[in-house]
């Protein structure tokens, strides 16, 4: 059984927010690692599993028939046509160092369509929310705090402030330093905070001009990519030069060009 996108994003926001609290209490004791994923730098802490497993258990108890697509542990299958997708700390190696830009991220798919999304700045109790609603302008909601987000306004590429991120595989990395490297002089300039899901929610709110990333997943950014194209970005998943996909998202005034810049400056797989 599905439910208003609304719904959705409310019961993703008091999920996130009791998360964020747990992850706090663990940063509280002191963060070291448990375990390492594709690389010894990809790393998991014991938070992360704590906080997926609060958050696998307050999503499936109110909604048990619902699918769900998690990080950390195995994927749920469901019958109501929901998934739920979600990263309990988007920006682990910042938790793990005590840097203050990691995220709770949670968002909704109806039949393949994320239509509602929480993005929780875990560090600073900000939350950025964004769900779908035909009878508002803009086809839906996109806030932080409640406050109404949108998009910087246009600006030549040589005065956009871009963001991206790099592989946890050192061959990937090459292939983006070499990119990021033609990339910067042809831009204002180039920030790199460690989140892809408060990156996306950073356009979101005007803070930057675009961002571009390989390597990401669904989970990092689901809820921050709708929450981007709410405010009025659009994002596309390109393939990337290092062979992943490359997430791409901006302003909808200008984004051609943002992706054009991408493949001139090797971003993407010819």
């Amino acid at each position: 059984m599905t439910a208003p996108p609304r719904e959705l994003a409310d019961l993703a926001l008091g999920t996130a927010r009791e998360a964020a609290v747990l992850i706090r209490a663990y940063a509280a004791r002191g963060v070291a690692v448990e375990a390492t994923k594709s690389s010894e730098v990809d790393v998991v802490t014991l938070a992360d599993r704590a906080a997926e497993d609060l958050i696998r258990a307050r999503l499936l108890s109110a909604r048990p028939d619902d699918s769900l697509l998690g990080e950390e542990g195995d994927d749920v299958a469901g019958s109501s046509g929901v998934r739920w997708i979600v990263d309990p700390i988007d920006g682990t190696v910042n938790f793990l160092y005590g840097l203050q830009e990691f995220a709770v991220s949670i968002a909704a798919e109806v039949d393949g369509e994320v239509v509602a999304g929480v993005v929780l700045d875990a560090a600073n109790d900000r939350a950025y929310v964004g769900f779908v609603d035909a009878d508002l302008p803009g086809g839906g909601s996109a806030t932080r705090d409640g406050a109404a987000l949108a998009v910087r306004g246009p600006a030549p590429v040589s005065q956009r402030l871009l963001a991206t991120g790099f592989s946890y595989s050192a061959e990937k990395r090459a292939v983006q330093a070499a990119a990021t490297a033609r990339l910067l002089p042809l831009v204002r300039d180039i920030r790199r905070h460690g989140s892809c899901a408060l990156e996306l929610c950073h356009v979101a709110e005007g803070a930057l001009d675009g961002y571009l990333e390989e390597g990401v997943n669904l989970w990092d950014y689901a809820a921050g990519g709708l929450i981007a194209r709410l405010a009025g970005a659009r994002l596309v998943v390109l393939p990337g030069a290092g062979g992943t996909d490359l997430v791409v998202c901006g302003p909808g005034h200008g984004f051609d060009d943002l992706v054009e810049l991408a493949g001139s400056t090797g971003f993407t797989r010819e």
